[in-house]
C-alpha cells in the first residue's frame, strides 16, 4: 500500500510538472540541439541545411584565400566588449551612487525611488531607443542645449551618426537604466547592520572609510551578483543598436552590437548556419566569463558567514 501511494504520488508530482517539461523540451532544449547542428551547416531556409563542418567557425577566427575571415564580426566582437567593459562598471557604479541616495532618510523618498526606476521600465523599449536618436541626432535637444549655453559658440558633431561617439551614445542609455541593480543595491543598504556605522563612528573613521571598510565588503555578495547580470545582458543588447543605428550597425560599424550582427546574418542575410555558430560562439564567451568572473569572486566576496 505504502509503496503504491508513493507512486501514485510521483506520478501526481510529474503530471504537474508536464507542462514545464513539455515546454524546456519542446522549446528550449531541443532548438539548442538543432542550433548546435545548424552550426556545422550551410543554411538560407529555402534549402536543406548542408554539412560543412567547421567551415562557419573557421571563417570567424582564421579564413584562408578560399574562405576569407570575416572582419565584420571580429568588429562586432570588438564593440560588443567595448560596449561591456565601458558601460557595465559605469552603470553599477552610477547605480550604487543612487541607491546611497535613495537610503537616506528623506521626504518623499518613495517617490523618488519610483521616479529613478522608470527609465529601467522604458529603457529596452523601441520608442525610448527611437527618442534616444532623436535626442542625439545633429538637430536634436542635445545639441540644441549645447548650442543654447555656448550662445552658437560650439559646433557640436551628431552624436549618432559620428563613428567617434555614436558607442558611448549606446553606452549612455545603457546606464541610464539603472534602476534594477539600484533597486537590488538598495535592499543591499538596508541589510547593513546600523551598528557597524555607529562602532566606527565612534573609532573616528569618516564617511570615505566606512563606504571603503563596511560598505563595499557587506555588498559584495550583490556587487558581484549585479556584475554578473548586468554582463551577460550587456551582451545581449540589441535593441537599442538596432533602432539607433537604423539597423546596419553604423556609421562604419562602430555601433555594430554583437547580437545586431548575429540577427543581420540570420534574417536579413539568410544565412541561418552561420547565425547559429555566432550564437553558439556568444554562449561559450558568456559561459567563460562568467566562470572567470565566479573564479576570481573568491578573494573578493565576503558572505555573512565570513567566507
Amino acid at each position: 500500500m505504502k509503496r503504491g501511494k508513493v507512486i501514485q504520488d510521483n506520478l501526481s508530482s510529474y503530471a504537474f510538472l508536464a507542462p514545464w517539461l513539455i515546454g524546456f523540451f519542446v522549446l528550449t532544449f531541443y532548438p539548442m540541439l538543432y542550433s548546435l547542428y545548424l552550426s556545422f551547416t550551410r543554411y538560407n531556409i529555402l534549402e536543406p541545411p548542408r554539412w560543412i563542418g567547421i567551415r562557419n567557425f573557421f571563417i570567424m577566427f582564421a579564413g584562408n584565400a578560399e574562405f576569407p575571415r570575416d572582419e565584420r564580426f571580429l568588429n562586432s566582437l570588438f564593440v560588443t566588449f567595448r560596449f561591456v567593459f565601458i558601460g557595465v562598471p559605469l552603470k553599477l557604479v552610477f547605480a550604487l551612487a543612487v541607491a546611497m541616495l535613495m537610503n537616506q532618510k528623506l521626504t518623499l523618498i518613495p517617490v523618488y525611488r519610483t521616479i529613478y526606476y522608470i527609465p529601467t521600465l522604458l529603457g529596452g523599449s523601441v520608442a525610448i531607443a527611437v527618442l534616444w536618436r532623436r535626442l542625439f541626432a545633429g538637430d536634436g535637444a542635445v545639441n540644441a542645449i549645447i548650442r543654447q549655453v555656448t550662445n552658437g559658440a560650439a559646433n557640436p558633431p551628431s552624436w549618432i551618426s559620428n563613428p567617434s561617439f555614436s558607442l558611448y551614445t549606446l553606452i549612455l542609455l545603457a546606464v541610464w537604466q539603472f534602476g534594477s541593480p539600484m533597486i537590488i543595491f538598495l535592499a543591499g543598504l538596508k541589510q547593513i547592520p546600523h551598528e557597524y556605522y555607529e562602532a566606527a563612528s565612534v573609532d573616528g573613521a569618516g564617511k570615505t572609510r566606512q563606504f571603503v571598510f563596511i560598505t563595499l565588503p557587506c555588498l559584495s555578495p550583490i556587487i558581484f551578483f549585479n556584475l554578473v547580470m548586468q554582463m551577460i545582458s550587456a551582451f545581449q543588447s540589441f535593441t537599442q543598436a538596432y533602432i539607433v543605428s537604423g539597423g546596419n550597425g553604423g556609421p562604419v560599424d562602430s555601433t555594430m552590437f554583437y547580437s545586431l550582427y548575429l540577427y543581420l546574418q540570420g534574417f536579413a542575410w539568410a544565412e541561418m548556419g552561420y547565425a547559429a555558430a555566432m550564437a553558439w560562439v556568444l554562449l561559450i564567451i558568456i559561459a567563460a566569463l562568467t566562470i572567470l568572473t565566479f573564479r576570481g569572486s573568491n578573494s573578493m566576496v565576503t558572505y555573512g558567514s565570513g567566507e
